[in-house]
């Protein structure tokens, strides 16, 4: 049986449904924010469904076998479901701002045209032509070792993880965790609960720092803490594509 997996709604007025003012106020506090819901729970299970449609995906990657983890996640191909896509066209906008500000204050260059589409044939111009869009499946046990994904030089500082089972319900544990290497100090930790069809914002490699002699490279790190129980399915956002 084909499984259904296009949006009820326009994901576009979802994703702009989020307040954007205060998402980025946070994104700037805290190098990571939550959104709004943008996928129902039903959505999120025809998406969750996609990981046992193997002809969908690249490649799998057992993270124990690569000592990043325990786990599974699976990268899609560039045929991207419909969901997915949506949600990577919408959110690359939204985006932009952010991404141009921070490339300002930090004296780095913002080579991000306004259409995603361009983006990714500078990528792929590049040398990286494989997509970075992945499907995520941990259950009891599995973890996530902190990590960035940069995947190359061209990159996009931002993505996004998208919750896809319920906490308390489906699983428990899963934390999603973020550390910060602050400019002459101790790193700094955070954990998030993930609602089921939010989005979270986050850093995908440094962020901008306000410090007493300017602007300084906030270094972040993300993972997931250890599932207890259930299973946890999330589906991975990325901006730019993978060498």
């Amino acid at each position: 049986m084909t499984t259904t997996t296009r949006l009820a709604g326009p994901v576009t007025g979802r994703v702009a449904d989020t307040d954007w003012t205060a998402l980025t106020d946070e994104l700037d506090e805290h190098g990571h924010a939550l959104t709004g819901r943008v996928l129902t729970p039903a959505e999120c299970r025809a998406i969750a469904a996609l990981y046992d449609e193997p002809g969908r995906f690249r490649s799998t990657v057992d993270m124990a076998r690569h000592r990043f983890g325990s786990g599974q996640y699976r990268y899609f191909t560039h045929d991207l479901p419909d969901p997915v896509r949506e949600l990577r066209e919408a959110f690359y906008p939204r985006l932009l701002p952010v991404a141009w500000d921070w490339a300002g204050k930090l004296g780095k260059p913002a080579p991000w045209p306004d259409d995603l589409g361009e983006w990714l044939e500078m990528c792929h111009e590049a040398g990286q032509d494989r997509s970075a869009q992945i499907l995520l499946r941990y259950g009891p046990g599995d973890w996530n070792a902190l990590h960035r994904d940069v995947f190359g030089d061209m990159l996009f500082p931002l993505q996004v993880v998208i919750g896809l089972d319920a906490p308390g319900t489906d699983y428990t544990g899963g934390e999603f965790l973020m550390t910060e290497q602050r400019p002459r100090a101790q790193s700094r930790g955070s954990s998030t609960t993930l609602p089921q069809g939010h989005g979270l914002v986050f850093t995908t490699r440094d962020r901008p720092v306000a410090t007493k002699r300017g602007w300084s490279n906030g270094p972040m790190r993300h993972g997931v803490s250890t599932v207890r129980s259930g299973r946890r399915h999330t589906l991975g956002l990325v901006f730019h594509d993978a060498a």
